[in-house]
């Protein structure tokens, strides 16, 4: 399917909306779409998405200023209809072989007027409006919007298929243009993990094979594969914690040790107690995903998307995992172990290198489960992110409209 996607600026003009163009722009371009972007302002971000520019859809031309401030009087200016015909003539040279156009706010906000009336005329190609805002349910638009036409464009169906970012915009939306609630799709905005934690492209290459999504509590554990570790507590810990967060996993980010030849067969022994213990996709060795030693910064990038740090040691001599822990502002569970206390003070979970499992999972329950900042982190990583959002909301939209 060809694509245009349209707004006063692009990137990398800084905004929210520009923001989430680029990133519609992107996940379409990945699910096969032929994409496009039209806007006044802007450069291209990508090779695969051409930006064209059209100078007079700006809502800054010193053109479409003069209108405005005569549209926000109240009065018709002598320009709108030559301004609507011009840009009118743009935008069908540029949208000759697009099937579907996707507006943001520009049919919702009375910023260029002209170009609203423009798209309104457009016979073809069919039109998505896209509103994260509402110049007539916001006060501070309020004075400068007057009854009638083109105003009214602002708060009229048109036929088009509408689109807002929350639930609020779809109740104000329904109520301004008197149409069924349902008739409004509500498409939120999302977050790209990659992108917000600067993810290395090794980390990104790992998470090519972790589904981390759905995963409550994310789990970190990193530490080499030696016996010290007691990495098989941490194995039976995630076991018994997911009688009760079946959704937990558990990420090893180390190599074998590297002076013991004894610690290839302990790695046999945990994958074995894994496969025993049905933990196969929530138990995760990245040793079994990488054959190259892993950065610093790559574990860095995992601490960003864990929950919290696990570490089952019986004998540590400091316990730098502690203070990364901390610098990353993540709950501790650890053993009651001198380095390990003397590091986490009062402010780590603490439980034996011998203890039962199941407690230990338990003291995981009841420091995250009451979190509501792991709450509201779990809830953001299932439901906001761009993937998801793209699969659940805007391919079929996209689909809806062949």
């Amino acid at each position: 399917m060809h694509i245009a996607l349209i707004h006063y600026s692009a990137p990398p003009v800084v905004g929210g909306v520009e923001s989430v163009l680029a990133q519609h722009a992107r996940l379409m371009t990945q699910a096969g779409h032929t994409v496009r972007i039209m806007a006044a302002r802007g450069a291209p971000f990508s090779d695969q998405i051409p930006v064209i520019q059209l100078p007079l859809i700006d809502s800054r031309h010193t053109r479409v200023l003069a209108a405005k401030a005569a549209l926000d009087r109240g009065e018709l200016p002598a320009d709108f209809e030559p301004l609507t015909a011009e840009i009118t003539h743009a935008l069908q040279g540029a949208l000759a072989d697009v099937d579907v156009l996707i507006a943001h706010n520009v049919c919702s906000l009375n910023k260029n007027l002209m170009l609203t009336a423009a798209l309104q005329r457009l016979a073809r190609p069919r039109k998505i409006l896209w509103h994260h805002d509402l110049a007539w349910t916001t006060p501070r638009y309020q004075a400068e919007l007057h009854a009638g036409y083109p105003w009214d464009l602002l708060r009229t169906a048109w036929g088009a298929r509408h689109v807002v970012v929350s639930d609020l915009r779809q109740r104000e939306l329904a109520k301004l243009m008197n149409v069924p609630l349902e008739s409004i799709a509500v498409v939120p905005n999302g977050i790209d993990p990659a992108v917000f934690f600067k993810l290395s492209p090794i980390t990104l290459s790992l998470l090519k094979q972790i589904e981390l999504a759905p995963a409550a509590p994310i789990l970190l554990l990193p530490v080499r594969l030696t016996p010290r570790k007691n990495i098989e507590l941490a194995l039976r810990t995630l076991a018994a914690l997911r009688r009760e967060m079946p959704e937990a996993i558990l990420i090893v980010t180390g190599p074998l040790g590297a002076h013991n030849p004894a610690n290839e067969a302990y790695f046999e022994k945990l994958k074995n107690l894994r496969a025993e213990l049905n933990l196969g996709g929530a138990a995760i060795f990245l040793a079994e995903l990488s054959d190259t030693y892993l950065p610093d910064e790559v574990i860095a990038d995992f601490y960003r998307l864990a929950d919290a740090l696990f570490m089952p040691s019986r004998e540590e001599g400091f316990g730098i995992p502690i203070l990364e822990a901390a610098f990353s502002r993540l709950p501790v569970f650890c053993t009651d172990i001198a380095p390990l206390r003397a590091l986490g003070r009062e402010e780590a979970t603490y439980f034996s290198p011998d203890d039962d499992p199941a407690q230990v999972a338990q003291l995981i329950v009841q420091r995250l489960q009451p979190d509501t900042t792991y709450q509201l982190a779990t809830h953001v990583r299932r439901r906001f992110s761009w993937e998801r959002i793209y699969l659940e909301h805007i391919a079929p939209l996209l689909e809806e409209t062949k």
